[in-house]
């Protein structure tokens, strides 16, 4: 299962780095998802299995529903922690940047982290990667950087350093990565790593209530008052849309995850083939995508909003207002039906 994925002289390059290594430092991109926290602290609780200690640093806060996971507690935040944060990517000699293809992806952390001395190892599966690391371990065709994880520190003769807290940060990233194993989700071997993963004493019911049973009241009024106001359907192009502005996010104090997995919602609508989600940030419009089928919502992120991603699930940014990120959809929506499926 994990031959197949990598090369013999890349994993004996990453094996020499971390046998090596004394100073590793674990980076994620900004607004860190599921699959980011799980993929860094599951890597990073293995690494500690195998003797090494590994600093995890994320761009910003991670969102408070995923602050269960097993080492969360010692992440270090560069927005809180910027002269200690750049202090370890000084002194780092091995940098794992997860979940994410190219240095923009990290914000302002970027420079620190470019500066820093350390070989850099990319483990991602976004397409599109950059040359900046030193070594590039990227698989668009898998669901997760979770599940590439997993299979790596397989591949690596370390699998017995995924105790079962490793094993729970891991399952997180591939549960959330694939809406639940709902979409990107046919790969036979996911299911082989699932198993394993379970048998190192997960319970994967209470990981999904921790995740998706953490709601507050203000999110849950946030959430309806969106589907309930702001969704707008177009059947002629088979497509919902859902926003929000910083006034409306600010009515219902909006913290950071509040409107996760809301772009989701719309494509419980039998007729929906993609729904876009814009929420209004300080300087620029969130874009996130959902689809079904082999409708290619990466694209249309790639070509319109500054973004990319995978076929059924994209995000991006677009530079201006509300109302001309909405036009600029608008615009958009009528080159995308040639994706749409025949009736």
């Amino acid at each position: 299962m994990t031959e197949e994925l990598f090369d013999r002289d890349t994993l004996q390059q990453l094996d020499e780095l971390i046998v090596t290594a004394r100073n590793i430092v674990i980076t994620c991109h900004l607004s860190p998802d599921g699959d980011a926290m799980g993929s860094s602290l599951g890597l990073r609780r293995a690494l500690w299995r195998a003797g090494k200690k590994a600093r995890f640093i994320t761009p910003d806060t991670p969102p408070k529903y995923l602050q269960f996971l097993p080492g969360a507690e010692d992440i270090v935040v560069y927005s809180r922690s910027e002269a200690f944060a750049d202090k370890a990517f000084a002194e780092a000699d091995l940098l794992f940047c997860l979940d994410y293809n190219e240095p923009k992806r990290i914000d302002h952390m970027e420079q620190s982290m470019m500066a820093s001395p350390a070989r850099k190892v990319m483990i991602d599966h976004h397409l599109h990667p950059s040359d900046f690391p030193d070594v590039l371990i990227s698989h668009p065709e898998l669901s997760s950087t979770s599940i590439l994880v997993y299979r790596l520190l397989c591949a690596l003769g370390m699998g017995d350093c995924i105790d079962e807290a490793a094993a729970e940060c891991l399952y997180t990233g591939m549960m959330t990565d694939t809406g639940n194993f709902s979409y990107n989700s046919n790969d036979p071997a996911l299911y082989l790593a699932i198993a394993d993963l379970m048998s190192r004493g997960i319970d994967k019911d209470a990981i999904y209530r921790k995740v998706y049973f953490s709601n507050s009241l203000n999110r849950m009024r946030l959430n309806g008052y969106a589907i309930l106001n702001n969704l707008r359907v177009f059947p002629e192009h088979r497509a919902a849309l859902i926003t929000l502005t910083r006034n409306e996010l600010n009515e219902f104090h909006y913290q950071k995850g509040d409107t996760e997995d809301l772009v989701n919602r719309p494509l419980t609508m039998a007729d929906t083939v993609y729904s876009v989600f814009l929420r209004e940030e300080s300087d620029y419009v969130k874009v996130s995508t959902r689809s079904k089928g082999d409708f290619p919502v990466n694209i249309m992120c790639s070509e319109h909003f500054n973004g990319g991603g995978h076929l059924n699930a994209a995000g991006g940014e677009y530079y201006g207002t509300m109302e001309e990120c909405i036009a600029e959809l608008e615009k958009a929506m009528p080159l995308f039906d040639k994706y749409l499926p025949k009736e």
